[in-house]
């Protein structure tokens, strides 16, 4: 069984549910410190002119904070900005007119709690993607632990025999040999980035997840898959 381990980031790109989709258990880390500036909280998507641009929630800073504890700042406007945004950019898509009300849902919700928004992104585009998978959230796991020792008691609370790591991880999880040690395999996750149908010129790829499901519809878990 293979265990995955993932902060919830804001509108993941293709590689974030790529991931996903090669576990059996899709463990979401929202319980370790929040990074201003960061994925949890931006993502890009691409604009009418062939280039992309941030899409930034804003949050209340009270530092150090958890993921979990981390609220929105909802004074700003931002819910329909980023909803204008997305719709100024992609109501032409070919599948806009299938996903375009269950998105605007999102943003018609004022969330209090970063990790709301991000889970029900998450959750939604798990579900159009067609991805099975068993979630949980690590604020609800009796473990405990720091880094290594963290992500090795979850593997195995779970019975997970393999846990699937961001290459970006692999600068402290390979200063020991931990998993080895416990009889879990460990293995990165290698992705080279597919080509699909975007609007506006020429391919940009590590968008956010949106752009492909707007523009391949049902095919893009298979797109997914071919990276």
């Amino acid at each position: 069984m293979i265990a995955v381990i993932m902060q919830p980031t804001y509108l993941p790109w293709i590689g974030y549910f790529d991931m996903i989709d090669k576990a059996d258990y899709f463990v979401i880390l929202d319980n370790v410190q929040f990074e201003k500036q960061s994925w949890q909280q931006r993502n890009r998507i691409k604009t009418a002119n062939g280039q992309w641009k941030w899409l930034s929630v804003p949050i209340i800073q009270n530092f150090p904070q958890n993921i979990d504890r981390t609220c929105i700042n909802n004074t700003q406007n931002w819910r329909k900005k980023h909803w204008k945004t997305i719709q100024q950019y992609y109501c032409k898509s070919k599948y806009w007119d299938k996903y375009c009300n269950n998105l605007q849902e999102i943003y018609l919700h004022e969330w209090e709690y970063l990790v709301d928004l991000n889970l029900l992104i998450i959750f939604y585009l798990i579900e159009k993607l067609g991805i099975s998978v068993k979630v949980f959230r690590s604020s609800s796991l009796p473990i405990t632990g720091n880094q290594v020792n963290y992500l090795i008691n979850v593997c195995n609370y779970l019975q997970a025999n393999t846990y699937l790591s961001a290459q970006r991880a692999s600068s402290y999880i390979e200063k020991n040999n931990i998993f080895q040690e416990e009889g879990i395999t460990l293995i990165y996750h290698e992705y080279q980035h597919p080509f699909y149908n975007q609007l506006f010129g020429n391919f940009i790829p590590y968008m956010s997840t949106i752009d492909l499901l707007l523009n391949e519809g049902e095919n893009s878990l298979n797109i997914i898959r071919s990276g």
